[in-house]
Formats: structure tokens, C-alpha cells, sequence
């Protein structure tokens, strides 16, 4: 018995509810963390754009080593809690405020990066947290025959909500064609700070179905028990060869989504440096490749339920290894375009089949816990590809520079082969037998 009072699955309502969740948040990464504010910052907070970019990395840094501490803990809180919901609002409306309150910090202030640093720190951290709460829900959604195309289509929707938010704020805050909106300042770049705003609003009109109607399984809740939680996931890591098949497949994920991180890090600053693209060809560049992204995604949903998501996942990194070949040999700007289109079409089934994969392992005593753990392998070394391409760009180029994305995309498949998928499923099908969720209440 997994759960004594399981909620009703495939039920349309809520799929849609958790999909949107996914079109709302994209709009914090693509917006603030990406393509506007990032920028803005860069420019305006620090004397020059290098130190902004230093100061900005800084953040991104600090904020990673937050999550990766905090993902699990908080994980294990919610599932002895057994209020992941509350948890999920609390974390949403958190990254809601602080991204309010980002607009209205202005770079003329005293001690104004600083602050402003921080402030997005908060607000970075409670979004990906959010985002543990919101992946445990999957399993509990749909059928173990669904969870493929439904990943696929919430984190399709998710690319397309972001782009389409992103559309919004370029030309009705930015004003890329004209004039800002509704009479928004200019003055010292009001209008650009203003796209925060936008995200907030953003972020909270399309997560109310989610927050509304998704629920927890109907049981009675636990308190807030920090040390309960903490033992349980010391229990947790105690009892790691339990789950085994979990263990590798995260070892893997943390190798071969740095090379993903990497190349989205990364894809802009090579397309210029090395094509001699300018800031709206990037831009145009970066647009194109999510939409790529955005419809691998939606289309490879189904792959992953009828082939699972191993095979998926590996069909997806042998076909970036060819595509990030081409990338790095590419004579001209066309075989970029063509090598950055394949990447987008195949990272984004590679991001969507990982969390379904992650899905079919956890056992429901320990969703949340399990996608803490998930959200570390995506942020514990996410440095390392960075740092590799930036050495070997300094030393040999950048062609040479963003070759090292291969070796992750290699590396992680050699070590996802290792993994069984039927062994894993099998082991969250005994711990559910032997650890009901009622025992830890």
C-alpha cells in the first residue's frame, strides 16, 4: 500500500493545473534570471559589465549553494509534514515578493547591488524550491504509463509561457519597437526594472489552478518537525542501497546537465564571440532555440512512456553530442543555426524525461525528499562546466572552449547506461510495500 487515500489520477483538471504551474514560473528564469533583468543589472549596479557580470555570477553562485543544501532538507519537511501545498505556496509567493521588490531598487541607491543581490537571492532560492514541491506532485498526478507525456507537456509549456512573457515585457516594458506602455518611466531604466512586475503577475495569475486545485492525498498533517525531518533524511542517505538505481541516476543527471547548463550559459556568448553575431541576432538566436526546446519537449512525451525514460534520456545526449559537434565545427552561421535548433529540440525532452525518470523512482513516502535530492544533482557542481570552457576557451579558443559540453554529454550517458530503470521502479514499489506513509505522521 503506497498511500491510504491516493488522489484520483489522470484527472484532466489537475494535469492542466500542474502544466500551467510550468508556463508560470518560466518567466522568473527567462525574464529575470536570463535575457532582462540579468542584463540590466550587469549594466547598471556596478561600474562596469564586467564587474556586474562578476557581481551577477556571484548570486547565481550563492543561490545555488542554497538549494543544493536546502532542497533536501526541506524535501524531507514537507513529506513529514504532509503538506507539500502549503509549502508550495508559501515558496511561490516568497519568489512573488522578492521579485516585486526588485523593480523598485533603484541602481542610483545606496549600497544598491548589494541589495539587490540579495533581494534576488531570496527570490532565485524560493523558486527553485518551488520547484521541488511543484515535481513531487507528478507522481501522484497521473499513471505511470502518463508521467512521460505529461512532464513533456508541462515543461513545453513551460518554454512557451516564458518566451511569451518574454515577448510581452520586451515590447510592452522595454519598448524594443517603441514606447513602453501604459506611460511606464524611462528614467533611470524604470521601465526595464518594471518587467518584474510583470513576471510577478505573471507568476501568480497562472499558478492560482495549481495552488487552487491541486491537493496533497487526504491524511492527517503533521507539524513542522525540523529534527523529525532531518533524521528522516539522515535515515535516508543511511539506506541509499536501497536505491541504488536513484543514486546513479543522479550521479549521471549531475553530469550531463552541466554540459546542459553550459550550453545555455554559454550558446549566446560563442554564437557572438565566434560568428560575430550581434546582441538582437543572439537574441533572435536564444528565441529560436527555446521554441526548439519548448516543441522537443511536447513531442517526446510520448517516447518517453511507450521507450521509458532511460532509453529517452540516452536518445537525447547521443543526438546533443552530434549536434554539439557540429556546433563547435561549424564553417558558418548556418550550420550553427542548424546544430542550435537540433540542441534545442533534444534538450528539451532530456530535461522532461530526467524528471519523469525521477518520478517512476520515488517512493511516496519520500516524493519531495527524493526531488530535493533531484534539484542537488542539478545545482552541487553546476560550476564545473562553466569553469572547464571558460580555462580551455582562454587557452585555445572557444571552439576548443565549448567542446567540453560533449565530454558531459558522453560521460553522463556512459554512466546513465549503469542504470535500470525496471530495478528502480522495483525498489519504490517495496519501500511503498514496507514504509506506508502513515508511519511517519
Amino acid at each position: 500500500m503506497t498511500d491510504p487515500s491516493p488522489p484520483s489520477r489522470n484527472d484532466p483538471k489537475k494535469i492542466v493545473s500542474w502544466c500551467l504551474y510550468d508556463w508560470a514560473n518560466s518567466a522568473f528564469t527567462t525574464l529575470v534570471v536570463t535575457f532582462v533583468y540579468a542584463t540590466y543589472f550587469t549594466r547598471y549596479f556596478a561600474p562596469d559589465e564586467n564587474a556586474g557580470t562578476a557581481l551577477w555570477s556571484r548570486g547565481i553562485v550563492i543561490s545555488s549553494l542554497l538549494i543544493a543544501i536546502a532542497a533536501p532538507i526541506l524535501g524531507a519537511v514537507a513529506d513529514r509534514g504532509g503538506a507539500r501545498r502549503r509549502y508550495l505556496i508559501a515558496a511561490t509567493l516568497t519568489c512573488v515578493f522578492a521579485t516585486t521588490l526588485l523593480t523598485f531598487i533603484s541602481p542610483v541607491a545606496p549600497n544598491a547591488a548589494v541589495t539587490a543581490l540579495t533581494v534576488f537571492v531570496v527570490a532565485n532560492v524560493a523558486f527553485e524550491i518551488g520547484i521541488v514541491f511543484y515535481n513531487s506532485f507528478l507522481p501522484a498526478l497521473v499513471t505511470p504509463e502518463r508521467i512521460g507525456r505529461v512532464s513533456g507537456y508541462g515543461w513545453g509549456l513551460g518554454y512557451f509561457g516564458g518566451l511569451v512573457c518574454l515577448v510581452v515585457g520586451l515590447l510592452g516594458f522595454v519598448g524594443l519597437l517603441g514606447e513602453p506602455w501604459l506611460g511606464l518611466s524611462t528614467e533611470g531604466g524604470f521601465n526595464v526594472r518594471a518587467t518584474n512586475l510583470l513576471v510577478a503577475g505573471w507568476m501568480l495569475l497562472f499558478s492560482l489552478p495549481m495552488l487552487l486545485f491541486v491537493r496533497d492525498p487526504v491524511r492527517p498533517k503533521g507539524r513542522v518537525d525540523l529534527r523529525g525531518a532531518l533524521a528522516d533524511l539522515k535515515h535516508t542517505v543511511q539506506q541509499l542501497g536501497r536505491f541504488r538505481e536513484v543514486v546513479k541516476f543522479l550521479i549521471a543527471r549531475l553530469i550531463y546537465n552541466d554540459g546542459i547548463i553550459t550550453v545555455f550559459a554559454f550558446g549566446g556568448i560563442y554564437a557572438a564571440g565566434t560568428f560575430d553575431m550581434s546582441f538582437t541576432e543572439v537574441m533572435v538566436f536564444g528565441i529560436a532555440l527555446n521554441v526548439a526546446a519548448g516543441t522537443g519537449a511536447l513531442l517526446f512525451g510520448i517516447v518517453d512512456d511507450k521507450l521509458g525514460g532511460k532509453k529517452t534520456i540516452l536518445l537525447s545526449l547521443g543526438a546533443l553530442v552530434v549536434a554539439a559537434a557540429v556546433a563547435v565545427l561549424a564553417p558558418n552561421r548556418t550550420w550553427l543555426w542548424i546544430a542550435g535548433i537540433a540542441i534545442g529540440v533534444f534538450v528539451g525532452p532530456n530535461q522532461s524525461a530526467s524528471r519523469s525518470l525521477m518520478g517512476r523512482f520515488v517512493p511516496a513516502r519520500h516524493q519531495t525528499e527524493f526531488f530535493g535530492f533531484f534539484a542537488f544533482s542539478g545545482k552541487a557542481t553546476a560550476f564545473m562546466g562553466p569553469l572547464l570552457l571558460g580555462v580551455l576557451s582562454g587557452a585555445f579558443g572557444q571552439r576548443v572552449g565549448i567542446s567540453t559540453v560533449i565530454l558531459f554529454f558522453v560521460l553522463g550517458a556512459a554512466l546513465l547506461m549503469t542504470v535500470s530503470e525496471s530495478g528502480g521502479i522495483e525498489a519504490a514499489r517495496v519501500a511503498d510495500a514496507t514504509e506506508p506513509i502513515a508511519e511517519h505522521q
